[in-house]
C-alpha cells in the first residue's frame, strides 16, 4: 500500500500494488512515480486503492519496476501519448481524460492495455506513440526495455 502526492487539493491517494515482491519499500519512498487516476476506486486486500502505479515488466514478469516521469513533470502533471502532436495539459490540445464511470463502462484500460509496451531505449509508449508529459519530455523504466506496461 502506497500513499502517492498526486496533485491532487485533498492530498495523497492511497494506492493498493503488488510491487511488494518486486521493488523494495525504499525503492518507492520519496519516488516519482506514473499512476493512472480515473479509475474507480476499488478495495484491494481491505484497503480502497484510488489509482494504479503503472510499472514496465518483462516477458516472464520476474522483473518488474515503475515508469519514470518526465524529468520536469510534477505531482498531477497529466501524461498523454505523442499522436498528432497534443500536447497533454491545460494549455494543451489533447482530449480531456474519460471519466473513472467512462473507464469502467467502456473499458478503456482494458482496451488500451495489451499495446502498452517500452522500447529498446526504455521509452513508454502506446502503439509505437510514446508517452508524454506537458513539456514533450518522455516517460521511461530505468532498466526494462521491449517489456510490457501494466
Amino acid at each position: 500500500m502506497e500513499k502517492v502526492d498526486l496533485g491532487d487539493p485533498e492530498g495523497p491517494r492511497t494506492i493498493v500494488s503488488g510491487l511488494v515482491a518486486y521493488v523494495p519499500k525504499e525503492a518507492l519512498l520519496n519516488r516519482r512515480v506514473v499512476a493512472l487516476c480515473n479509475l474507480k476506486a476499488r478495495n484491494m486486500r481491505g484497503v480502497k486503492s484510488d489509482g494504479m502505479l503503472l510499472c514496465a515488466s518483462n516477458a516472464d514478469h520476474s522483473a518488474v519496476e515503475p515508469l519514470d516521469p518526465p524529468a520536469g513533470a510534477v505531482p498531477g502533471d497529466r501524461l498523454g501519448f505523442d499522436l498528432d502532436g497534443a500536447r497533454p495539459g491545460p494549455d494543451g490540445d489533447a482530449p480531456p481524460p474519460a471519466s473513472a464511470n467512462q473507464v469502467a463502462k467502456k473499458k478503456v484500460w482494458e482496451g488500451v492495455q495489451p499495446d502498452l509496451r517500452t522500447t529498446g531505449d526504455r521509452v513508454a509508449t502506446w502503439k509505437g506513440a510514446a508517452m508524454v508529459g506537458v513539456d514533450g519530455g518522455v516517460v521511461t523504466c530505468a532498466s526494462l526495455g521491449e517489456g510490457s506496461i501494466s
